[in-house]
């Protein structure tokens, strides 16, 4: 046994237990808290960030990283991982931390307000202390990594992934697209007219269904929660995962493919290595990861034709009415339909990456200083016309849709994709190993499928890097092509 590893254990378990609580916080104020709440949460998340930040840069903390020593592939990855929060953190003064905090969570207040007038004069201000203060991490950050400080930031939510890496993979997904996306509209064009599900679904009714829904794909609920939010998301703790997600009476697919998609990430959270639980290598490994998770339940999984089939005939008993518009092919014209829309959460899987391609060429320029604040929703509006030949009509439908930016969440954007690229290459291993795993799901049984991630993605907590991981559950890195077989497969063939 070596004390100052023990020490550090010891250290970053409590770490990660202010972090759960900062995670329950942070679901109370999308989920529950009222409206006045909200500048004393940020002052509460504020505190619980720099207790953190002073546990990680103690001296006491950098003495027992020089000196310990850990045993085994897991102990000396969780080491690793140790050493690397450290240097993230002691790149980083506390009162810069808590002072980026509080404003990341007055932003995403006043963002609120400001979606719903579509007004972003509103948020202007407030977000322009948020890039401040994030250009100001990044540069140091970018000191101590020696990274760029767009790498610098792309690295705390996916490790070992760069800018360099992602900007070819995102060329050749934008010529696919330009070639495949006319062919996939006149495919449509040419199919079937859509039947609409006819309403209202009753809101509890739907809250049920997608419960159950999600129950089917093996998540506990005696370790879970759905509950509403204005944005879907996945929060909690491994133990006490939190799924949020919007209704309207009207359209009963938002809510239960939105819950689908975070029962993914649930999923994930809950199969994490019990026995490493609070400490770095028992984490997840990276928001790339997480985002392979949610999209192959969601989009992989529960939008292929074998769950359809089951579904419809869930949908159609808790609903009613004409049996036809809950058919397996009409559910797959209905929520498999390819469109060029404003709003990146309602994309399809094919148009889905030109919008992360559109931030993450946005948030390199913002954050390098060569378009401000101000450039944003001109910039917007240029570059998803440049993309997909559309212009939203107001800021609600463009630069304000999204979250992200407004808590501060620079260098995210790019997880979603790869997320979906890892989600394609990680079913076609999955279908591989698994024979049989169409026919149960048909049958709405996710259990082959999730005890395969269970065995191959989850189990491995962050022992392994983003390529690593999908090297040991495929046998290769990131194959980008696999992604594009399977568009070619599903929406072409």
């Amino acid at each position: 046994m070596n004390p100052a590893y023990d020490m550090l254990k010891t250290r970053f378990a409590r770490i990660a237990t202010l972090g759960e609580a900062s995670a329950m916080l942070g679901w109370d104020a999308s989920a529950m808290m009222p409206a006045g709440g909200g500048a004393a949460r940020g002052e509460q998340l504020a505190t619980l960030a720099g207790l953190m930040h002073d546990m990680l840069i103690a001296p006491e903390t950098g003495a027992a990283l020089s000196a310990a020593e850990a045993d085994g592939d897991w102990g000396s990855a969780n080491l690793a991982l140790m050493r690397r929060a450290h240097i993230r953190a002691t790149a980083l003064p506390t009162a810069l931390v808590e002072e980026a905090t509080i404003a990341c969570s007055a932003c995403e207040k006043t963002w609120r307000e400001a979606r719903r007038a579509s007004d972003f004069a509103a948020v202007r201000p407030a977000l322009e202390n948020v890039v401040r203060l994030t250009r100001e991490q990044a540069a140091r950050l970018s000191d101590a990594l020696a990274l760029s400080p767009y790498d610098a930031l792309m690295d705390g939510y996916q490790r070992g992934i760069t800018a360099a890496d992602v900007t070819p993979i995102f060329a050749q997904y934008e010529v696919f697209l330009r070639e495949a996306l006319p062919r996939v509209e006149a495919r449509q064009a040419a199919a079937p007219a859509r039947i609409p599900l006819a309403g209202p679904f009753p809101v509890e009714t739907q809250r049920r269904v997608a419960q159950a829904m999600s129950s089917r794909m093996g998540l506990e609920f005696t370790h879970a929660r759905l509950d509403e939010s204005t944005h879907p998301f996945c929060g909690g703790t491994p133990t006490d995962v939190r799924i949020t997600t919007r209704y309207r009476e009207d359209d009963v697919a938002q809510a239960l493919l939105g819950v689908l998609h975070e029962t993914g990430h649930a999923l994930y959270e809950r199969g994490l290595p019990a026995a490493w639980r609070r400490q770095p290598v028992g984490e997840a490994a990276g928001m790339g990861a997480h985002e392979s998770q949610s999209l192959i339940v969601e989009m992989q999984a529960c939008r292929g034709d074998a769950f359809l089939g089951f579904l419809g005939r869930e949908l159609h008993a808790a609903y009613g009415g004409d049996a036809a518009p809950y058919s397996r092919e009409n559910l797959a014209r209905l929520w498999r339909h390819v469109e060029r829309g404003f709003i990146r959460v309602d994309a399809d899987e094919i148009t889905y990456p030109a919008h992360v391609m559109l931030r993450f060429r946005l948030e390199q320029a913002l954050i390098a200083g060569d378009i401000q604040v101000a450039d944003l929703p001109a910039a917007w509006n240029q570059g998803l016309h440049a993309l997909l030949g559309i212009t939203p009509p107001d800021d609600e439908r463009g630069v304000l849709q999204d979250i992200h930016w407004y808590d501060g969440a620079f260098g995210y954007f790019p997880s979603y994709t790869l997320g979906a690229m890892a989600a394609a290459q990680l079913m076609r291993a999955a279908r591989t190993a698994v024979p049989g795993l169409d026919d149960a799901l048909g049958q709405g049984d996710a259990s082959p499928l999730l005890g395969w991630l269970r065995a191959n993605v989850h189990a491995h907590g962050s022992r392994l890097g983003f390529q690593d991981l999908l090297r040991a559950a495929t046998g290769k890195p990131l194959d980008p092509s696999d992604f594009q077989a399977h568009l070619t497969a599903r929406y072409l063939d």
